[in-house]
């Protein structure tokens, strides 16, 4: 058994690591080349553009509006001139249910038949001047980015 340990030991020819032999000569062959001297280039500051509002609302001449005669059936029967409505339904249930949710979301709304297309109008607010209802229909929808239905709010004008 002595003999085997002193075989062993005395066959190791290094006991130095692989690893710590190939630094040494990476080492070795760095500092024998020549050295540049090292180019350091200036770098100027960036400077940002203020940030400008892109979405840019139409002239208030250009807004749409619809002209329909309606009659108040649920509500306020306090509508001006031109009206913010938000959803049009066949069934006047349906039409209640959103009445019901623009209650809870802090609006006054109002429901208006048209006669001539059997259609309820869900009214969210209502205005004197096309102004007025133009800047409140688009932020209505603003407010709620991520409904569809909402997003195709549209301008209606009472016809009497």
């Amino acid at each position: 058994m002595t003999a085997c340990v002193v075989l062993a030991f005395t066959s190791c020819k290094s006991s130095e690591s692989a690893y710590k032999k190939a630094y040494n000569k990476a080492k070795e062959q760095e500092l024998a080349e020549p050295q540049d001297p090292v180019h350091v280039t200036e770098i100027a500051p960036v400077v940002t553009a203020p940030v400008q509002n892109t979405t840019t609302t139409p002239p208030v001449s250009n807004v749409v509006v619809r002209e329909e005669k309606v009659t108040v059936v649920s509500g306020d029967d306090t509508l001006k001139d031109y009206s913010v409505v938000c959803g049009s339904f066949s069934v006047k249930a349906n039409a209640e249910n959103l009445k019901d949710f623009l209650t809870t979301e802090g609006y006054a709304p109002t429901i208006a038949f048209n006669a001539d297309a059997a259609t309820y109008r869900v009214i969210v607010s209502s205005y004197t001047d096309k102004e007025s209802a133009a800047y409140a229909r688009d932020t209505f929808k603003r407010r709620y980015p991520n409904r569809k239905d909402f997003q195709g709010s549209w301008l209606l004008y009472r016809l009497r």
